[in-house]
């Protein structure tokens, strides 16, 4: 396993990050969710491989995944080896407060977040999308106070305009507070919005890039189309992608075809090419996601391969925040 720095912050992660949306108690509409026998499984495998950045949410499952993801780390790693992220914004229970980015609901939900996952600290506290109900100054401040009693390394930040995303670094830079180390953002070869303001910004600012399904929701891993369960019930999945995107997705084949490896290497081997991309988040339901995963760290694609795969974009409607 490789490792690099997130963004200009001294945190030392690997190339690959372990998602962990993908188990939890997913009910009939997520029949695709793994249970935690799998979520050990996979834990252990990827600890073993040299993986040590996991990344999930509060509102994963409701809950589930923290719950999963912290009993099976600690079984395995200790405290001090592993670099544990997770997120607050979504919706955990109805009513006021129950969800955003408040000062009341930051610092209810980072104590809820380290109950389940079993440990007093995580080393990454991310916001996941921007709230604009919330004035900026709150939010920062909040996230700096988390910082400040230990209870957080680090905060990171998740897809937003690149103005948004500004402001509120601005706003923590002005009084002094605690500046958002990483951008969680949707970044992929069917997904490339990014390249035109968050990636450049993040780079001159040196903030760490983490893109959330760097596989396009499997798009690009199998023929255009093929269906498996998740892309049955993953009614968000289905507004991120649309036909044209199958042009790429032939590419990806055809180069994975002469370089024998999956479609999935090659796909995730173009991403880690790109300079601002720290370490992309990789869901797992299956162990050969993980053999893929560990594998395209070491698949070096060529100059002509990295400008086949990203020739015929099409230009997509801003999706994944709003």
């Amino acid at each position: 396993m490789e490792y690099t720095r997130l963004g200009d912050s001294g945190l030392e992660v690997s190339r690959i990050t372990i998602g962990c949306m993908s188990w939890g108690n997913g009910g009939q509409d997520r029949p695709w969710m793994k249970d935690e026998a799998f979520a050990e499984q996979t834990i252990k495998a990827a600890l073993d491989a040299g993986v040590n950045f996991f990344d999930t949410a509060n509102v994963y499952a409701a809950g589930t995944s923290e719950e999963y993801t912290g009993r099976s780390l600690w079984k395995h790693a200790d405290r001090e080896d592993v670099v544990l992220a997770t997120k607050v914004n979504g919706r955990m229970r109805p009513g006021p407060n129950g969800a955003g980015l408040s000062r009341k609901a930051i610092l209810q939900e980072i104590d809820a977040s380290l109950g389940r996952l079993g440990t007093d600290y995580v080393d990454l506290y991310q916001i996941h999308r921007f709230d604009r109900a919330v004035p900026v100054e709150e939010t920062m401040e909040a996230l700096h106070d988390v910082v400040k009693a230990g209870k957080a390394r680090y905060i990171g930040a998740s897809s937003m305009y690149a103005w948004q995303f500004a402001k509120m670094q601005h706003a923590a830079e002005r009084h002094g507070w605690t500046r958002f180390v990483s951008m969680q953002n949707h970044y992929n070869l069917l997904y490339r919005e990014e390249e035109r303001e968050m990636l450049p910004l993040c780079a001159d600012q040196g903030v760490g890039v983490v893109p959330w399904s760097p596989l396009a929701r499997g798009r690009l891993t199998r023929p255009w189309d093929s269906r498996t369960a998740r892309s049955e019930t993953d009614e968000f999945g289905r507004s991120l992608y649309r036909d044209e995107d199958q042009a790429v997705v032939e590419k990806v084949l055809a180069v994975a075809s002469r370089r024998e490896v999956s479609p999935a290497q090659v796909a995730l081997a173009w991403l880690l090419a790109q300079p601002a991309v720290t370490s992309p988040i990789v869901g797992i339901t299956r162990p050969e996601h993980l053999t893929d995963a560990l594998a395209a760290v070491e698949l070096e694609l060529t100059e002509d391969e990295v400008a086949e795969l990203g020739s015929g974009y099409v230009p997509h409607a801003i999706a994944g925040h709003q």
